[in-house]
This record gives C-alpha cells, sequence and structure tokens, in this order.
C-alpha cells in the first residue's frame, strides 16, 4: 500500500521498512492539512495518517506538567483527542471530524516523550469509532482512549466568509 501524502509532506517509509527508518519515531513529520492552533501551540508533531491509522509525537514542555512533574491529563487528553480524529480522518482527508463522546483511561504517570497511536475500529456514513493509546519513552501505555467523532463538511472560517457559525469579529457568541 502506498503511502497517504499530506500537504507538504515527506513520504513516509513503505510498509514493513520501520527498521530501517529507525522505527516510528525516526518518521517524518507531516502536516495535519489543516490549521489548529492548540495543537500547534502544544507542539504534537504528525508522524503517521494512513489507513485509518494515525501516531503523533509529543514532548511536553514544563508547563504542560501537572503539581505532581507529569504530564497534565488534559494535555493527555487532548492528545488522545487528536490522534483519535487523525485516525478517523485518515481514511476520508476531506472531512473534518468532530469529537462526540470521549473516555479515558490513565494508567500510569506520562513522563518524558511520548507516542500516541490511534486505530478507527469502524466507520459509518457520518460516524467514526476510534481508540488511542499514549506511551512513553519505554513503550508503556500510559492512558487510552475510545472516542466517537461526527464527520463534518470543511466549511470556510474566518472573519470574511458567510459560514453563518462564525461570529463577527468583537462579538462574543452565547449559543
Amino acid at each position: 500500500m502506498a503511502p497517504t501524502l499530506v500537504t507538504s509532506c515527506t513520504a513516509l517509509p513503505p510498509e514493513g521498512a520501520d527498521l530501517a527508518w529507525g522505527g516510528p519515531a525516526q518518521r517524518p513529520a507531516m502536516n495535519f492539512g489543516v490549521a489548529i492552533p492548540f495543537v500547534e501551540l502544544l507542539g504534537f508533531e504528525l508522524r503517521l495518517y494512513e489507513g485509518g491509522l494515525s501516531e503523533l509525537r509529543y514532548t511536553p514542555r514544563p508547563e504542560h506538567l501537572n503539581s505532581f512533574n507529569v504530564t497534565h491529563g488534559g494535555a493527555l487528553m487532548t492528545l488522545l483527542d487528536v490522534t483519535m480524529a487523525v485516525a478517523a480522518r485518515s481514511v476520508q482527508q476531506d472531512m473534518g471530524a468532530v469529537t462526540i463522546e470521549m473516555k479515558t483511561s490513565f494508567m500510569q504517570p506520562a513522563v518524558g516523550a511520548l507516542t500516541a497511536k490511534g486505530h478507527l475500529m469502524h466507520r459509518t456514513a457520518t460516524m467514526a469509532f476510534t481508540e488511542g493509546t499514549v506511551f512513553d519513552e519505554q513503550g508503556r501505555a500510559c492512558a487510552h482512549a475510545t472516542g466517537t467523532f461526527k464527520f463534518v463538511r470543511r466549511l470556510p472560517t474566518g472573519p470574511r466568509t458567510a459560514h453563518g457559525l462564525n461570529a463577527p469579529v468583537g462579538v462574543i457568541a452565547t449559543d
């Protein structure tokens, strides 16, 4: 199976060639295909985005840690949410995927560089059912989630569009 290329992405290794590339951590970073400011702020790196699978790398910065000096649960849940959404979108990249439901289990503290792997378990015409796991540098599972996503058509956004969901600049939407 040929890898899927995303805007400004370099090619992934052929299937089964991870060892020649030094494993998944050595895959070149990819572009998410859309601007996601919060993901950029956290520094997530997309490594795999094809065939119902996803892989993201994340090295938490000091401001992403909790009072126990381990990765904050909110950062882990965001990583899992994005990982599962990317897995869902990987089979139909022209659609968006919005989170409908997510259940997360934290198994052990997440310390150091993290890898999240997502999998599209089942899809219908409008819904995706996914799972994702965050692993530490030693390959231990730190957190696991399942999620349900709704596929949505991408609409233009921003202050110069007629998209009805965008509030005019300076207006605070309450509904």
